[in-house]
């Protein structure tokens, strides 16, 4: 029965790795696809916070000039495009349009005592033409809430009473100042309104008559203020965010996705979808950093961001700050101007980003289409998948090879049915960590062959081929395997650790086919798992050379239960944490990073022009090197395959980044596995020579001390 059981086995493992083949080559046009999308987009743009210019001016002398000199001045820095928020009493007062007061100031105005029991909103509008330009507009969302409002005058100014307190009418959300728009417009601006979810509820007939008026203004795209999108609140009742998305379509007008926000604005998503993806992802620096970033990383980071995460908008903030040891306000927009134009000594990004291929103008989104016979490549990649997800669970347990895949598809059957985007992820999941635990595996078998003799079954017995003087140890069998040369052993070294790369990447592909969708690069959607992606083959390859490289399972599995546990280690398993939970704090886009291995980062990025991961190329991958040639030889050394498990996951993860574009994802790979292996072939010299030092200098200290 269990040779029978072996024997089906042995065949389905065969077809099973024919099927992760095909589904590889179903995944090819699917990446090309996807290739020739990530070249359709080549302009960037760059945006300046209108309000925190008008808010810098009103610290100035003389705000409007400011605002007058300013503007010229950001043309000529390259910024094209400015951001208008909705309007608000406070940005109004800002630009010198209108002053307000409570009760109490109004009355000290007028030469009045304060009135008792009233605590109202007192507006002036500081010319007629301001009147005719803001009435209407202040009027609006007070009128939505039913928040009385009468007219004022004073000292022959006209204005406005709202029986509401200022702290409160500051934050009511109006319409953008159309005399700004047109100023903006003008002066040969974009336009990039940012609207918020605030005014509610959601009125179609003014948000249509607003939508008009950008596209009249020529507004390309929209970017939200807030953690939801316009009509997002509403869409229950009123389906406003179907509207809204419907009324952004109907005028050829987009979106603007923000990087890295804590999570996603609610409902982007779905304009998102309504728009057919016409979405930009968009790269936000802070007003601190606007203040104190040097130019040089300010370009830099621009360009990494443009190049690596696939960003087409750059968004400027700006602030002015009290400097005591100036003893005046100042701001941050000198400091902008030089990242954006550089300086004799240094390129700025503008010109930076256009010699890397990125033009200066107006962002537009990827092409993307989706064609239906990509549904069809995508379920052979998924079938692809499972087999391989079934190829690694066999190669632990060996009876559950076959009901591991037959359960595998109907899992995946019914999960497709529930979310096919589930199903993507889970299975682009397995995939991740199945190919490089298997290429592990594989590496391991391969150096058992050559040491220990040949295997007779997975997990089973090996077919000893020296003596075994230390069978009552952890694993038993020989220690010591001296029958290769060194420079034989160094050619093997090279020629596994190329294979086993090998091996890992068959995983790439499968992800690429799975996750090839618009929204993945868009980070509308992301690969889910990435700490178990970074966990998950590391205590897979553990368990397999603890438990599957000695006489048997049970019996390795009996004297890991036998040993005594001891102070050094629980101190051992302590580090082992350590070291674990900082390795897990550097995975992810949220991983911390020193200011030191910043400058690190980018001397690599100057230098090669990609910057390959850190953790391949001095660290995984050398220690395999050096790993595989002393695991040739000493099998104490086959624990450091362990530690080498982090480059070949590190490869496979690099490519579940999906908005990097796929050529930068391979030439991170190439120079991580390049640079890794001069590394390791200089450590295996050292090693060598430490070698002959210490058998030179052994056996003299063995003489002297008898």
């Amino acid at each position: 029965m269990f040779e029978s059981i072996q024997q089906w086995n042995r065949k389905a493992r065969k077809w099973l790795w024919l099927l992760v083949i095909i589904g590889i080559l179903a995944s090819l046009p699917l990446g090309a696809v996807r290739y020739q999308m990530e070249k359709t987009s080549d302009e960037v743009e760059f945006i300046f916070d209108y309000r925190d210019l008008v808010l810098i001016a009103s610290y100035q002398a003389n705000p409007q000039d400011f605002i007058a000199e300013q503007l010229p001045l950001m043309k000529e820095a390259g910024i094209g495009t400015m951001a208008v928020f909705e309007g608000s009493l406070e940005e109004l007062f800002w630009s010198g349009r209108i002053s307000y007061y409570n009760s109490a100031q109004a009355a000290a105005l007028q030469g009045k005592p304060a009135p008792f029991n009233e605590n109202y909103t007192y507006i002036l509008f500081n010319d007629p033409s301001s009147k005719e330009q803001l009435e209407a507009l202040i009027r609006q969302p007070f009128d939505l809430e039913q928040i009385n409002v009468r007219p004022w005058s004073f000292d022959g100014r006209d204005g406005l009473t709202i029986e509401t307190p200022v702290e409160n009418a500051v934050v009511k959300p109006m319409l953008p100042d159309p005399t700004a728009l047109a100023m903006l417009k003008e002066q040969g601006f974009h336009l990039l309104p940012r609207l918020s979810d605030r005014m509610r509820p959601y009125d179609a007939e003014l948000t249509e008559d607003m939508i008009e008026m950008f596209a009249g203004l020529g507004v390309k795209r929209i970017l939200f203020d807030g953690g939801s999108v316009k009509g997002y609140a509403d869409q229950a009742e009123l389906k406003s965010l179907s509207s809204f998305g419907h009324l952004l379509k109907e005028h050829g007008i987009g979106i603007a996705a923000i990087e890295n926000l804590r999570s996603p604005q609610n409902g982007i998503n779905t304009l998102a979808y309504i728009t057919d993806y016409n979405v930009t992802r968009l790269y936000s620096l802070s007003e601190a950093e606007s203040m104190t970033i040097k130019p040089s990383v300010m370009a830099d980071r621009f360009l990494l961001a443009a190049k690596d995460r696939n960003i087409r908008m750059f968004y400027l903030n700006g602030q002015p700050l009290r400097s005591l040891e100036k003893a005046s306000i100042i701001h941050s927009l000198d400091n902008v101007y030089e990242g954006l134009k550089g300086d004799e000594d240094t390129e700025g990004a503008v010109a930076l980003l256009e010699s890397q291929g990125f033009k200066n103008g107006v962002a537009e989104p990827f092409d993307y289409q989706y064609e239906s016979w990509m549904k069809i490549a995508k379920g052979v990649v998924a079938a692809g998948a499972v087999a391989l997800i079934a190829l690694l669970i066999g190669g632990f347990i060996p009876v559950l090879l076959i009901p591991a895949f037959v359960v595998g598809l109907i899992g995946s059957a019914g999960l497709y049915v529930l979310s096919p985007a589930v199903l993507e992820q889970a299975l682009a999941l397995g995939a991740a960590i199945s190919a490089p635990t298997l290429a592990m595996l594989w590496v391991i078998g391969r150096i058992r062959l050559h040491t220990e003799g040949e295997r007779r079954s997975v997990g089973g017995q090996w077919r000893a081929s020296a003596e075994r003087n230390d069978v009552d140890k952890l694993f038993g069998g020989q220690w010591v395997f001296p029958g290769l040369s060194a420079g034989r052993r160094v050619t093997m070294a090279i020629g596994l650790y190329a294979s086993t790369a090998v091996i890992s990447l068959i995983g790439v592909p499968l992800i690429i086919g799975l996750l090839n969708n618009i929204t993945y690069s868009l980070v509308l959607q992301q690969f889910r798992g990435v700490s178990l992606l970074h966990l998950a083959p590391i205590g897979l390859v553990a368990l397999y050379l603890f438990l599957y490289t000695g006489t048997s399972v049970l019996d390795n599995l009996r004297k890991l239960l036998k040993l005594q546990i001891t102070v050094l280690w629980v101190a051992a398993a302590g580090v082992i944490g350590v070291v674990g939970l900082y390795y897990l704090s550097r995975t992810g886009n949220a991983g911390q990073v020193s200011s030191m291995e910043l400058v690190f980062r980018s001397l690599l990025e100057t230098t090669f022009g990609v910057r390959p991961r850190t953790k391949e190329f001095l660290l995984a991958h050398p220690i395999f090197i050096l790993g595989l040639f002393l695991a040739l030889r000493y099998r104490a050394a086959w624990v450091l395959l362990i530690v080498a498990t982090i480059g070949q996951l590190s490869m496979v993860g690099t490519f579940t980044h999906i908005h990097t574009p796929l050529y930068i994802s391979i030439i991170r790979v190439l120079l991580g596995l390049g640079l890794g292996a001069i590394i390791g072939l200089a450590l295996i010299a050292a090693w060598q020579i430490a070698e002959g030092v210490w058998r030179r200098w052994a056996p003299k200290k063995a003489k002297a001390s008898e």
